[in-house]
């Protein structure tokens, strides 16, 4: 069995693949003065830029798990959320209210997905 760690750090990789399966560290927002709709399609463009670099595209997300710093930003982050998934490739998904370890961030999004391969080292 093969383990791919991208874009491994000190405390994290950006994601590791394993087995056909990518799993995804948290994403946040770079763009921490903004809105919860704008946050979370910062987000959501990161995911895209990490599942481009695995080989693999939104339309390959299994799961998501969505951590809002408060509810009340729930039917902003969906917004920015219908906007972005594919119809008839939507994730099973968990949305939870949680304490993110920047104050400034409204969203935090986990993601699990298929990859063909584990892209070379």
């Amino acid at each position: 069995m093969s383990v791919h760690r991208h874009l491994p750090g000190a405390r994290l990789a950006e994601a590791v693949v394993c087995n056909g399966i990518a799993w995804l560290a948290g994403q946040v927002p770079e763009n921490t003065d903004a809105d919860a709709q704008a946050q979370t399609a910062n987000v959501l463009a990161q995911i895209d830029a990490v599942l481009r670099d695995l080989g693999s595209d939104k339309s390959q997300v299994i799961d998501a798990t969505i951590f809002l710093a408060n509810l009340a930003d729930y039917e902003a982050m969906n917004a920015a959320w219908d906007a972005w998934v594919i119809p008839g490739h939507t994730p099973a998904r968990a949305t939870v209210e949680a304490r993110l370890a920047n104050p400034a961030w409204k969203v935090e999004i986990k993601i699990v997905a298929a990859v063909a391969a584990i892209p070379p080292a």
